[in-house]
């Protein structure tokens, strides 16, 4: 090998790609492929397994340049995206779910964008199913009056649409600023993640825009996690979102409110997590 090839591939790659896998081989497959392989030189793929007994943990071997790193048990997707970002060495971070699909020149466009338009911290592809029909994707962040927002199909005018939270499905950071926030708030396990960094985002006063004319496939699938987990784990998280932008009262209101329908209906898990603040991986 020549000085200048040794030199050429230890250069840090302009974006890296994180994806986090859980049970979902198939899918993980098919969102690696569609980076091609040109995406996966060009930039620095990582796939963070959290806990597959499906074989997709091992995946990410079929394709040369991308660096898998395996986690014993499901710790949720924050902690699996912070161990990511660790790794990541790169001036732009895409998030990017496993039943998620975007070309390495799509990625690369994005990139470009954040570069040209340093009002905006955050940028995401419009998410699309497989037909090429747009599928929900923005919502507003967690508040005390709308505890609970669902995601809807992105609207507005013009290539970019700004947006004040959005699905984590597939979404582009600048790393200074990820980086400058030290790692996302791990008080969050499954829920709360994205949504903190929207908020964070907007604290700053930066924008995260949708890009009309750069698409991604979502597939929206189901999640390998039995839902009585992951309501629990939106409680908490909710909780922990409402303490931190709208004070203890709000959070304590919450939590009362949501544990005690919860208990109710029957729906424990919920109680668990909006009292204990238990999340996805059992911890508090």
């Amino acid at each position: 090998m020549t000085p200048e090839i040794a030199v050429a591939e230890k250069q840090t790659k302009r974006v890296a790609v994180v994806i986090v896998s859980l049970n979902r081989m198939t899918q993980l497959r098919q969102s690696l492929e569609m980076l091609g392989e040109g995406g996966v030189q060009a930039h620095q793929v990582i796939v963070v397994d959290n806990g597959s007994t499906d074989g997709s943990a091992f995946a990410g071997d079929d394709f040369p340049g991308v660096r898998s790193m395996r986690l014993p048990k499901n710790f949720g997707s924050t902690k699996a995206l912070n161990i990511g970002l660790r790794t990541a060495e790169s001036e732009y971070i895409l998030f990017l779910h496993d039943d998620a699909r975007i070309s390495g020149e799509s990625v690369t466009c994005l990139a470009d964008y954040l570069e040209a338009h340093p009002e905006a911290y955050g940028v995401c592809p419009l998410l699309t199913d497989a037909a090429g029909n747009p599928v929900p994707q923005v919502s507003t962040l967690p508040a005390p009056g709308l505890t609970e927002p669902r995601l809807q199909i992105a609207g507005g005018e013009g290539e970019a649409i700004a947006a004040e939270c959005v699905s984590g499905a597939a979404v582009m950071y600048t790393a200074f600023f990820i980086r400058a926030l030290r790692q996302i708030d791990e008080r969050y396990g499954d829920y709360g993640g994205i949504p903190d960094l929207c908020a964070q985002t907007r604290r700053a006063g930066k924008k995260i825009v949708i890009l009309r004319n750069i698409t991604a496939i979502h597939d929206g699938l189901p999640s390998p996690v039995s839902q009585s987990l992951l309501d629990g784990d939106r409680a908490a998280g909710t909780a922990v979102f409402l303490a931190k932008y709208h004070g203890f009262m709000a959070s304590l209101l919450y939590r009362a409110k949501t544990a005690l329908g919860a208990i109710f209906t029957f729906r424990f898990g919920v109680a668990a997590g909006a009292l204990s603040g238990q999340k996805i991986d059992g911890s508090a």
